[in-house]
Formats: structure tokens, C-alpha cells, sequence
């Protein structure tokens, strides 16, 4: 089991793209990338709480288990 980041479906549910969204989060574009294609081992606890205002999601929602055999 892993834990990967739903960006990318939250963006397409709100109809928001990957530009919008790093240009909320004053990020540089590597950073914010890194996070959004879950190629990050870890996120600071401020960028969550960012990504959970801008968003407007609780943090639950942000998160998502994989589970080794749905891969």
C-alpha cells in the first residue's frame, strides 16, 4: 500500500488547471510539479494546508490508498 495525492482529479472536478493552481501556491513549477505527479516523498504541512484552502477540500479528500494489486 502507497498514498499518492489527488490533484489532478480535484483540479479536473473544478475545472481548474495545473497553472492556476501553482500560481496560487507561489511555488516554482519543479516543486509544484514533483507534488502533483506524486514524485515527492514528502510535503511540508504548510503546502497541505494551501493546497486545502485554495482547493477549498478538506484534507481528507487530497489523499488516496493504493493498494499494491490495484496497480
Amino acid at each position: 500500500m502507497h498514498i499518492r495525492l489527488r490533484i489532478k482529479e480535484i483540479l479536473d472536478e473544478k475545472g481548474k488547471s495545473n497553472y492556476w493552481l501553482s500560481q496560487q501556491l507561489g511555488m516554482c513549477y519543479r516543486n509544484y510539479n514533483n507534488i502533483v505527479t506524486n514524485k515527492t516523498s514528502a510535503v511540508r504541512f504548510e503546502t497541505l494546508e494551501k493546497l486545502c484552502e485554495i482547493l477549498d477540500v478538506p484534507v481528507s479528500e487530497l489523499f488516496e490508498q493504493i493498494y499494491d494489486n490495484e496497480e
